[in-house]
């Protein structure tokens, strides 16, 4: 059985879809005879904690763990709130950003290149490359972000005679927030040469979107690969419905990713169809910004908004399983149309009808389209988007709301992880 190492920051009890991706690869690469070894730190700083994770990992994987230095644990002295803020993504608008706010994205953009976790770069290589040449492994696997774990691999793959695999889960100086760190023309210019070093040196690319493979194709000739984020549930579990007719986002919702037009929508339709007010209801689970909330209360969706709080991965499967309808919210620009939210896959398994708004030539609708497992617009495809919740209210009346999906086994995450094998055993 070949053996590789995985390099990783999220790890159960890591909460979040950062921990899923490589958890479940661990989780069925012995089905395809490959033995994974894991990598990762000692004492992580992770903003999501959802400890029912840690049951799935395999009982008798090796795990290696090193201790790490993070800046989040001294800024948190600092001021704690906007430290966790920022380590888990959320980043406000730039107008009601205050003074400790502005500072703190400063100094993460250009004094942690390419990110906070930049100090286990230097001592795994160290420990890693000891650890290797005793061992018969000769593939490693990085996953960022964290990017900086990129720059482990960049470092073994320059000491060592080994393959190394690159496996991005989102763009990195393409990705949305990079304009919001407050970059130095020299920090930028950092970034680039960090991405270019990485993506020149490293001997397969993944991307977990299209569009993430194509802006890397103009910048590498390496390989890239295209394995998708997926769903490790079943597809023939049924589960009891919600009587309402319900709305439901489960996930981080940013300042950006604030539909003001579906919040205007769903309170047009509020007001001009009474059985509708009384039906609906808009759930919302997980990290929502501010701004999110206010729009809402705005618009006057108040009394229909239920809030419901970050929640376990078993318990977000409930819920998408019983939604009537699932909320899929991107932020509108061209550098999120390669984001797939991780959530787009349990969405799928759930086989519940998707209603996704986000930016033009999006992955996302791609392979909503390709499934035939919902609909999604554009933020200024209003008509449109009316038609389809009066639509999908009407079907849910009848009890008809159910989507005609199909090539859904193509994202089970075992079927992935047999993509991920082909490109191991290469």
């Amino acid at each position: 059985m070949k053996k590789v190492l995985i390099i990783t920051y999220y790890w159960p009890p890591a909460g979040g879809p950062g921990v899923q991706r490589w958890l479940k690869f661990v989780k069925y690469l012995r089905d395809f005879e490959v033995e994974p070894v894991v990598y990762i730190p000692e004492n992580p700083n992770y903003p999501l904690i959802d400890k029912s994770f840690i049951n799935e990992v395999p009982k008798d994987i090796e795990v290696i763990r090193q201790p790490i230095f993070e800046p989040y644990k001294l800024a948190a002295v600092l001021s704690k709130k906007n430290t966790k803020t920022i380590s888990s993504g959320i980043i406000k608008q730039k107008e009601k950003q205050n003074f400790i706010q502005k500072l703190m994205l400063f100094i993460r953009g250009n004094f942690f290149i390419p990110d906070a976790r930049k100090f286990w770069i230097q001592p795994s290589v160290k420990f890693l490359k000891s650890y290797l040449e005793k061992t018969n492994i000769d593939t490693i696997i990085t996953t960022g972000p964290p990017h900086s774990l990129h720059l482990i691999g960049l470092g073994l793959k320059r000491q060592l005679h080994l393959r190394w695999i690159a496996d991005f889960r989102d763009p990195w100086t393409q990705i949305g927030y990079q304009k919001q760190l407050k970059l130095t023309k020299y920090s930028a210019k950092k970034h680039q040469s960090l991405e270019k070093q990485v993506l020149n040196t490293a001997d397969q690319i993944i991307t977990t979107s299209f569009t993430t493979k194509k802006e890397f194709a103009l910048k590498t000739t390496k390989p890239i690969e295209v394995i998708t984020n997926g769903f490790d549930s079943e597809l023939n579990t049924e589960s009891k419905l919600d009587e309402i007719f319900s709305i439901s986002h489960i996930g981080s919702l940013l300042s950006g990713r604030n539909p003001e037009l579906l919040w205007k929508v769903l309170a047009e339709i509020s007001k001009e169809n009474e059985n509708f007010r009384r039906d609906f209801k808009l759930k919302l689970y997980g990290a929502v910004s501010d701004d999110v909330v206010q729009s809402i209360k705005n618009a006057g969706l108040e009394n229909e908004l239920i809030f419901g709080g970050y929640i376990s991965h078993k318990e977000a499967i409930a819920v998408q399983k019983k939604s009537q309808l699932l909320l899929l919210i991107e932020i509108d620009s061209e550098e999120t149309k390669g984001i797939i939210a991780g959530k787009l896959f349990e969405y799928l398994a759930s086989k519940r009808p998707i209603l996704a708004i986000g930016p033009r030539a999006w992955d996302v609708a791609k392979i909503i389209e390709e499934t035939h497992s919902g609909k999604s617009f554009l933020y200024n495809q209003e008509v449109a988007l009316k038609e389809y919740i009066l639509n999908s209210y009407q079907r849910y009346r009848e009890n008809k709301l159910l989507p005609d999906s199909k090539n859904i086994e193509d994202y089970h995450r075992k079927n992935l992880t047999k993509q991920l094998a082909k490109l191991i055993e290469k």
